[in-house]
């Protein structure tokens, strides 16, 4: 069992590393402009992503089941699976961005203020659910199960929430902007 500086060191550099990842996706969502031609050479990114972040989803309630029923085993093979796809998502969210830019929400009224509301609920969960997942994760494989329990109860809905709605929120844009 790793001593307790060297797991407080550990969940600085995940809190660090956190703080990295989403102040380069707030430059890239606000600063990078990528040409507007690679737009439609690279449309299928967003499906690719929603499809990720849906399988994540999945990968996450199958894990919830698994350890209901006391099958450890299972349950790791299933959140190593959600990791594995919010990995590809994150991936494919960062490349999709850079090549192809922000997407404006066309959408106005009542719609635009129920896609705004899950949207920025959407993003400040997802900068939450990152260390968190990451601290989750690290306290589950260096044995430390109580603390990863006790995290995971505050972890899983957050991951959960952001996996459906990256869903929810592509599913807005392609009935509106795509």
């Amino acid at each position: 069992m790793p001593s307790h500086s060297s797991q407080r060191l550990a969940v600085g550099a995940i809190v660090a590393v956190s703080a990295g990842a989403v102040a380069f996706l707030l430059w890239l969502l606000y600063v990078h402009h990528p040409p507007p031609a690679l737009a439609q050479q690279w449309i299928f990114l967003p499906r690719l992503n929603a499809l990720f972040n849906g399988l994540s989803a999945v990968a996450l309630c199958a894990g919830l089941y698994f350890i209901k029923h006391a099958n450890v085993r299972a349950h790791r093979a299933s959140m190593f699976t959600a990791f594995g796809f919010s990995s590809l998502f994150l991936v494919s969210y960062v490349v999709n961005h850079a090549l192809r830019g922000d997407t404006p929400f066309p959408g106005i009224g009542t719609t635009r203020s129920v896609y705004l509301s899950i949207l920025s609920s959407h993003v400040l969960l997802s900068i939450v659910a990152l260390p968190l997942v990451l601290t989750t994760l690290f306290f589950a494989l260096s044995g430390r199960f109580m603390t990863h329990r006790r995290l995971a109860r505050v972890t899983f809905p957050i991951w959960l929430y952001v996996s459906v709605t990256g869903v929810v929120v592509f599913e807005f844009l392609k009935a509106y902007a795509y």
